[in-house]
């Protein structure tokens, strides 16, 4: 009988799962909602459900039956530092582990190397091994950090055409792309459509690809990429490999990354700048591989 781990990555802005056989092949992706626990109470069912519905969706893909059992399931959730909030996963394996995101990141960019991974996604974070231990480096949530997300890029951005708006209410290129956005008449508006929770964390960090399309926020996301480069040359002076991969939606615009890999050679010009190998699914998909014992392998193969 087939054997089947699963790697789960549950982040700000959506979940995803890859299920693989014993050989090394993912034969099933999916995704669902966001799984982060940011605000969630006892009763909340948002993780649980996202892991839950990613892992169903990349069952039926698989054309797995429902009531297959895994090896082994490890999931990487956004900001889980060892306590759940809401309801616990009810997950269909003996052997789950639960993980903060950046080491599944750090697995699948890597391909299981040691080095350093960049993560700036809806949040942003630098995970780094080799040496005597892992290191971290940021992650401290919208709220107190996240420099170079796209959330801080995009609330930097809002913040300075409110500032600006205070003294110049003139119609604006800018002001109408973020109303049009958003779907609302003014600023003030967003502002108070996000503190209401009509306008999601996912949904403002949607509007950072707008926003660095004018000129004037492209140095918002410098100053951010100089934050996570700095956070990058800590890790690597502490003893880190010398291997530097970028995960994560803001990577997708090419000066961004640009502006990091200079920030990293400034003091470390031989350190290798690489594209990321594997998503993070497939990084929680070879975590759970080692838990039940399986592999390594040389390749992950099928629906990468």
């Amino acid at each position: 009988m087939s054997v089947y781990v699963a790697g789960i990555d549950g982040g700000q802005s959506s979940t995803s799962a890859a299920i693989g056989d014993e050989t090394g092949v993912v034969v099933g992706r999916g995704r669902a909602d966001a799984a982060d626990e940011v605000g969630a109470g006892a009763h909340s069912s948002r993780l649980r459900d996202a892991l839950r519905g990613a892992l169903s969706a990349a069952r039926e893909q698989a054309g797995l039956p429902r009531d297959v059992s895994f090896a082994a399931i490890v999931a990487g959730i956004s900001g889980y530092e060892g306590r759940l909030y809401g309801r616990a996963p009810e997950l269909p394996t003996p052997r789950e582990l639960l993980v903060h995101d950046a080491p599944i990141a750090h697995a699948g960019a890597l391909a299981g190397r040691p080095g350093v991974v960049v993560i700036a996604g809806t949040g942003s974070v630098v995970y780094a091994t080799g040496g005597t231990h892992a290191w971290t480096g940021g992650g401290w949530g919208y709220l107190f950090g996240d420099e170079g997300s796209a959330f801080w890029v995009a609330r930097e951005a809002l913040a300075a055409l409110m500032r600006s708006d205070d003294t110049d209410a003139g119609a604006r290129e800018d002001v109408r792309a973020a109303c049009d956005f958003f779907g609302l008449p003014s600023l003030r508006r967003i502002a108070r459509g996000f503190y209401s929770g009509e306008i999601s964390r996912e949904r403002l960090a949607a509007f950072a690809p707008v926003a660095l399309a004018f000129p004037a926020f492209q140095a918002i996301a410098a100053r951010g990429a100089d934050c996570l480069a700095a956070l990058a040359r800590t890790a690597l002076a502490a003893g880190a490999a010398p291997e530097v991969a970028f995960s994560g939606g803001m990577f997708a615009d090419a000066r961004f990354g640009a502006r990091l890999a200079a920030g990293i050679r400034e003091a470390f010009p031989a350190v290798a700048v690489i594209a990321p190998k594997y998503d993070p699914g497939i990084g929680a998909l070879m975590l759970a591989y080692r838990e039940a014992g399986l592999g390594p392998f040389r390749e992950i193969g099928g629906l990468v």
